[in-house]
């Protein structure tokens, strides 16, 4: 999976925005933590879920589970405005 390039991601601080550009079909923002920036950054190339969480399981000190959990979630939010491929 791949994040869709007509999507825009902005971080600043500990927030991420995610903008559609206009040749997308959802028009609102969605908005983030950090956890979100990463998980679009990641995405800006092709990626699996389980490559996704094992880079997060490398860079933090959180259970499995829990990251797994939050890029699911978020990876179900973003396919549901049509910003992943």
């Amino acid at each position: 999976m791949k994040l869709n390039p007509v999507f825009l991601v902005h971080h600043s601080g500990n927030e991420t925005v995610i903008v559609p550009t206009d040749s997308a079909v959802f028009s609102g923002i969605i908005r983030g933590n950090k956890t979100l920036g990463e998980i679009a950054d990641l995405l800006q190339t092709d990626r699996t879920k389980s490559e996704i969480v094992e880079t997060l399981l490398s860079r933090y000190d959180a259970p499995r589970e829990t990251i797994e959990k939050d890029v699911d979630n978020i990876v179900e939010q973003l396919r549901s405005v049509g910003a992943i491929l």
